[in-house]
């Protein structure tokens, strides 16, 4: 991989990774359709160490409070109910359905679903449940009304995003649209919620994968995580001022179309499943 494709990748990454269309689709749909072979699942967990740096700046403050609420929630009390301790220990609990999900399917994650007919599927289905999700979805909660077993609901969603094609922030979105909140908060939260799992997975591919990493790949991983945090800041504000006042339809409509156009091409033969 040259400079130029880890570039690419970069904003591919950093734009994908954060609105609801799947940035593991992306990194695997745009070297198809260039005639390069899929970067693997390796690179693409540790190239998310990019975007989720774009997390813990984004929400720094946010992080922090919170943590410093859930350590000192620890010791019960009047502490432990408040806002900060209740987001904590909805994270925490919301990151264990993707953390077994993960180890139990990881070979199944890492090849077979990797296929592009498994990913245009999961484009088009996470779109037709977002739709529903936002025609269904009261949006009457705020981040105030938040606690384990709505953390553990959206956790059960974000599990869903193991699923190449099915988007985390899609899938937690929508979690967070059907228990009642507003885009906002949904939003918000799945960017939170979003830290532990993606800064353990990377941090492991980085373990398992590092002899390969520094032999062959290490000045594009570096490259494209650097681009994907710079880009992957941009697409967080967008993403969080957009649904403000608008809804996930246009991502819905985007999914179901490019879902269709892939799988198109591979009936087609233009393309291979993997």
């Amino acid at each position: 991989m040259g400079v130029i494709e880890a570039i690419l990748l970069g904003i591919v990454q950093g734009i994908t990774e954060w609105l609801p269309i799947s940035s593991t689709a992306h990194l695997r749909i745009v070297p198809a359709l260039l005639g390069r072979p899929d970067p693997g699942a390796a690179f693409t967990a540790t190239i998310q160490l990019g975007t989720l740096l774009a997390v813990l700046v984004y929400f720094g403050r946010d992080l922090i409070r919170i943590f410093v609420g859930w350590c000192r929630g620890l010791r019960g009390g009047e502490a432990a109910r408040r806002e900060e301790a209740r987001l904590g220990w909805a994270i925490v609990v919301g990151t264990v359905p993707i953390v077994v999900c993960g180890m139990l399917f990881q070979h199944w994650i890492k090849n077979d679903l990797r296929s592009l007919y498994v990913i245009a599927s999961s484009l088009i289905g996470m779109g037709l449940v977002m739709a529903v999700a936002e025609r269904v979805g009261r949006r009457t909660k705020g981040l105030d009304r938040l606690g384990v077993a709505a953390g553990l609901w959206i956790g059960v969603w974000q599990a869903i995003a193991l699923i190449p094609g099915a988007s985390r922030s899609g899938s937690t979105i929508s979690g967070g649209l059907f228990a009642g909140f507003d885009r906002e908060t949904a939003a918000r939260f799945s960017f939170l919620l979003s830290v532990p799992s993606v800064l353990a997975a990377g941090l492991k591919e980085l373990k398992d994968e590092w002899t390969e990493i520094v032999g062959l790949h290490l000045t594009p991983v570096i490259v494209a995580s650097l681009v994907s945090f710079v880009v992957g800041y941009g697409s967080i504000a967008f993403l969080m001022k957009y649904l403000q006042t608008r809804s996930t339809v246009v991502f819905v409509v985007y999914r179901v179309l490019l879902g269709v156009a892939i799988l198109v091409l591979l009936q087609q033969g233009l393309l291979k499943p993997f």
